[in-house]
């Protein structure tokens, strides 16, 4: 039969106060016995004239003219003195021996029953903790522990248990909002590419011209399907960690994105400085080219995009600024959410440009932030660690 916590705890309570109790019973006997000696003579008392008459009586003398009986006598007195030493402290001792165990027996009785209630009030945390894992689920996340008390270890625990429910339940609402949002972005072109194709083969006798312009359609639909399902894959890559580490320059990582990047007529600034940083080139450089992207593609007509690499503090940095709309300072946090489009920079992208950039970000151990201009656009600032 296995013994609960409480029960094993408790019988460690009674143990520990039996043990102690019974150290202390014996202490106090060895002390009480070595201090309570029964000399191997008695020390010189006088006799009391009753004693020595009755003994000479007994001896048939008299005390005058008989010392040698007086010497008997004496003899006797000093016997009887020292049995009956010997006899008080023997009493003693049983007295305090058979007290003694018997106290400790009691106590042990008690301290078990008072272990027995302790152990209880100790683990009720632990119930508490018990009863909130098994009321969460994926379903349900709500329930919290919500101890009081003094910050000890099992308030700690307990908190350290409500902090990981709320990453859970952030967690899977995350996720149910991801899948929601990614079921409807793929809807779109599948949708768009049905009703190109029914219109077409509505027709009787569709002409080339208009079987042209819907594979034209279908092929634009089938692009930004195909976009998003990358975007998606990145970042279902990006929650499973990185397996690719070396070093990177990020300075070299957003020079290869531009090189390969259309302006669209917006002005470029560049301050690349070597910015050393350990990872995966593949995704550094799809950081640098969704913060070019976006640099780009949310502005204003003949807009201006500066680009600077460096170092600060001993880590990379990679800051990405461009001229734009105006944004409240309130939503810049908002703009890393998968499929998050703001409002005034139109609807022609994703929604997961930024979304990747701090997931690139955070599985290379640092992490991205937002602040938008006075006049309008964003300054968007990358850190990562050093290599080591």
């Amino acid at each position: 039969m296995r013994l609960t916590v409480r029960v094993r705890l408790t019988l460690l309570y009674t143990l520990l106060f039996a043990a102690g109790g019974a150290v202390v019973v014996a202490v106090t006997y060895g002390l009480l016995a070595a201090n309570l000696r029964t000399p191997e003579r008695t020390v010189e008392v006088e006799m009391s004239p009753e004693f020595r008459d009755a003994c000479l009586r007994v001896l048939g003398g008299g005390a005058e003219t008989e010392p040698g009986l007086r010497s008997k006598c004496r003899l006797a007195y000093d016997e009887g003195v020292l049995a009956g030493a010997q006899s008080q402290r023997a009493t003693i001792l049983d007295s305090l021996l058979r007290f003694s165990l018997a106290t400790l027996g009691v106590s042990t009785l008690l301290s078990a029953a008072g272990g027995w209630v302790v152990a209880g009030r100790v683990l009720r945390p632990v119930h508490r903790i018990t009863a909130a894992a098994r009321a969460a689920s994926e379903h349900n996340l709500a329930a919290r522990v919500a101890l009081g008390g003094p910050r000890d270890e099992l308030r700690r625990l307990a908190d350290t248990f409500d902090a990981m429910l709320d990453r859970l339940e952030a967690a899977f609402t995350g996720q149910r909002r991801f899948i929601a949002n990614a079921g409807h972005e793929l809807r779109t072109p599948l949708t768009v590419m049905r009703a190109t194709i029914d219109v077409v083969l509505a027709k009787p006798a569709p002409s080339r011209e208009e079987l042209l312009r819907m594979a034209d359609d279908v092929r634009s639909a089938v692009g930004h399907a195909e976009a998003l399902i990358e975007a998606l894959l990145t970042l279902a890559r990006n929650d499973a960690g990185l397996t690719v580490r070396e070093p990177v320059d990020l300075a070299t990582s957003v020079q290869d994105v531009l090189d390969g990047t259309d302006p669209a007529g917006r002005r470029l600034h560049l301050d690349l400085e070597p910015a050393l940083t350990a990872g995966d080139p593949v995704l550094l450089e799809r950081l640098a080219a969704n913060l070019v992207d976006n640099a780009l593609r949310y502005n204003v007509d003949g807009g201006d995009v500066w680009v600077s690499t460096g170092t600060d503090g001993g880590g990379a940095v990679l800051a990405v600024t461009n001229t734009g709309p105006v944004i409240d300072p309130a939503d810049t946090d908002g703009l890393f959410a998968p499929f998050h489009r703001h409002t005034r920079t139109g609807n022609d992208g994703l929604g997961l440009g930024l979304a990747i950039v701090a997931s690139i970000a955070s599985v290379h151990g640092g992490h991205a932030a937002a602040v938008p201009n006075p006049g309008g656009g964003l300054r968007v600032t990358v850190r990562l660690p050093a290599p080591v």
